[in-house]
């Protein structure tokens, strides 16, 4: 912003900006422009003129310069009288324009001093030079205001530092902020390589609905929502499993979905209602194949970012491959010394976690006691990439028992710097066997149980008509890119974050 409008009101500088931009259009002049052919993008002009302009005290070379045409945002300015410098921003990066008087004649330089703010959106168009710093710029000689921003921008150098204000005007966070700029991109790429490697192993995109009738697939409280022609409730869905086993029903063989989940829940540093998250299924593979491919899925989109490791809430993860593969088993004998069985086959979660010392609250279910037990005593521990084995048959009712061991499933949890960010199982294909834990949890949700799944008789009959053995998997989109970005908070990774109403 000026130096006159450091000090003044927002409501003030939003007139006077008003005033210039009612000042343009009695000129003729629209403070909105159309559209705008630009040579290329500012990092461009460095990249492919930086060696080629001479230094100012060269003048036998600077004949036959070229002539460019760029846009961007201004963000600072000086004016020195008769000269002016400034920086235009793009998605890119920035490029300095050098505004002389004798160059773009006294009537533009005067419109270019009075009615041009920081915050503006220009088309400019000049010639390449290096001004006596040696700083890469052009000189120009004509140009047009694209957008008239009215409201003041951030200071330069500072932005939005408050992690809410950030989230809440990300507008203005990414044109301020480049390490924020950066995560967005980052994530954007992240995205693109489990695609690539999707389609590469031979798996098909498909989208399934967001409204559901049902809404199953995950033990999550649902959103609802209302269809007025049908006068039905539908439920926003909380995974996209269901539909998508129903595929493989269909005959297809391999099918995955990148999109929207939504659940009714709290909202923290590692939770959003709205979430992004990849889903896929194999047809004839089981949890040792999911295994593997997601182990190749995040290996590639750390090759693809140049990561070998990342810093996350003070644990560094490093993302070289093979991770380590350890069984529930095992981690309850070593951190809890308890016999995992055992706790299966007595089913008291809850005496065990208050037996280690765990608050939990009477009403707790027993999958937030499991939950607990794992979290504080063991999660911990898990240093490295670990695939966490064996998961007990009573909390996942869609994955097929361990033919060796009933009680327990063949089933991993993918933890990266103690974060969970992948989900997978051998699939339950056996209607009668999925009727009956669907039937267990509608036990649990009428004690109280509310992320308790419902029956869903249409997967059911889906599955009456035979799915191939399979294997599925779910990777937390927002979970990885917070991990592989050292983001302590899901809204550094979520370009609009639910946030409570300021008013």
């Amino acid at each position: 912003m000026s130096s006159t409008e450091k000090s003044a009101p927002v409501d003030q500088i939003i007139e006077q900006r008003r005033e210039k931009k009612d000042r343009l259009l009695k000129a003729g002049k629209t403070p909105y422009g159309h559209r705008f052919i630009k040579s290329m993008n500012l990092s461009d002009v460095h990249d492919q003129f930086e060696s080629q302009i001479p230094n100012p005290d060269q003048p036998d070379q600077q004949k036959d310069r070229p002539i460019l045409k760029v846009v961007g945002r201004l963000m600072t300015r000086r004016d020195l009288g008769k000269l002016c410098f400034a920086h235009l921003h793009d998605q890119t990066g920035r490029l300095q324009l050098k505004i002389n008087r004798q160059d773009i004649g006294p009537e533009a330089y005067k419109e270019f001093l009075k009615d041009v703010d920081i915050g503006d959106i220009l088309g400019a168009e000049g010639t390449l030079c290096r001004t006596k710093t040696g700083e890469l710029s052009i000189q120009l000689v004509k140009f047009e205001i694209l957008s008239k921003s009215l409201r003041p921008w951030p200071e330069k150098f500072h932005g939005l530092t408050d992690v809410e204000a950030r989230s809440r005007q990300r507008e203005l966070d990414l044109v301020t902020n480049s390490e924020s700029r950066k995560r967005f991109e980052m994530r954007s790429i992240l995205i693109q390589s489990l695609r690539k490697s999707l389609h590469e192993n031979k798996f098909m995109e498909v989208e399934t609905p967001l409204m559901q009738p049902v809404p199953g697939g995950a033990a999550a409280k649902p959103f609802i929502t209302h269809h007025e022609a049908l006068d039905v409730d539908l439920y926003l869905r909380v995974a996209p499993e269901l539909f998508l086993k129903r595929l493989l029903v269909g005959g297809f063989d391999r099918v995955y979905e990148i999109g929207r989940a939504f659940r009714n829940e709290g909202i923290d540093t590692r939770h959003n209602p709205e979430f992004t998250i990849l889903e896929a299924y194999q047809a004839y593979a089981d949890v040792n194949d999911m295994m593997d491919l997601t182990e190749k899925l995040i290996g590639n989109v750390a090759r693809e970012l140049n990561i070998k490791e990342s810093t996350y809430r003070d644990e560094v993860c490093s993302f070289t491959e093979p991770f380590e593969r350890r069984s529930l088993i095992d981690l309850f004998q070593e951190y809890l010394n308890l016999d995992l069985i055992v706790l299966c086959q007595k089913n008291n979660w809850k005496n065990a976690a208050q037996e280690k010392g765990i608050n939990i609250p009477s009403t707790a279910s027993d999958r937030k006691a499991f939950d607990l037990l794992f979290d504080e005593r063991i999660l911990i521990h898990l240093k490295k990439p670990t695939f966490v084995l064996d998961y007990p048959t009573v909390f996942s009712p869609l994955a097929k028992p361990k033919s060796n061991e009933p009680l327990l499933t063949d089933r991993f949890e993918l933890f990266l710097a103690k974060e969970e960010v992948a989900n997978a199982y051998t699939e339950q294909n056996d209607p009668d066997e999925q009727s009956r834990k669907f039937k267990d949890e509608l036990n649990k949700r009428q004690k109280g149980d509310e992320e308790a799944m419902v029956i869903d008789e249409e997967f059911i009959t889906a599955l009456q008509f035979g799915m191939p053995p399979a294997g599925g998997l779910g990777i937390g989109i927002d979970r990885l890119a917070m991990v592989l970005s050292g983001s302590s908070s899901i809204r550094e990774v979520i370009l609009f974050p639910l946030l409570r109403p300021q008013n």
